[in-house]
């Protein structure tokens, strides 16, 4: 079956990360973006489907914290980048219970380390 996955770079303190306003747009690399109106349930379903088996990625830390809250995320993947930002807002917003992530991978990379959990329920 197919993972829903949130997959982020992040520094020590904060994150990056873009956003694309595009509702069901495909990117031109086989990606469609979808944009949540009507709730995060309705939105990975349909991204589900119209994934047709693959798995689907989830953007922005609103997105992600809503799917999380819903049960709704296989795996949390981060790419965590050795830099202090010194200020910013927390990725994840306010959950209304702790959310236990095991570790399933972390590689150590020139300038990066990525670290692969999945979401336990």
């Amino acid at each position: 079956m197919s993972k829903v996955f949130g997959a982020h770079a992040v520094s020590v303190d904060g994150y990056i990360t873009g956003r694309d306003p595009g509702a069901g747009r495909g990117l031109g690399d086989g990606t469609t973006l979808f944009v949540v109106t009507t709730g995060v349930q309705d939105a990975i379903a349909a991204a589900r489907e119209a994934a047709d088996g693959k798995d689907v990625g989830l953007m922005g830390g609103g997105v992600v914290t809503e799917a999380l809250k819903a049960g709704l995320v296989d795996e949390v993947i981060l790419h965590q980048v050795p830099i202090l930002l010194g200020r910013g807002r927390p990725f994840f917003q306010s959950l209304p219970e702790r959310v236990r992530l095991r570790l399933v991978e972390a590689v150590p990379a020139p300038g990066v380390t990525h670290l692969h959990y999945e979401a336990e329920r």
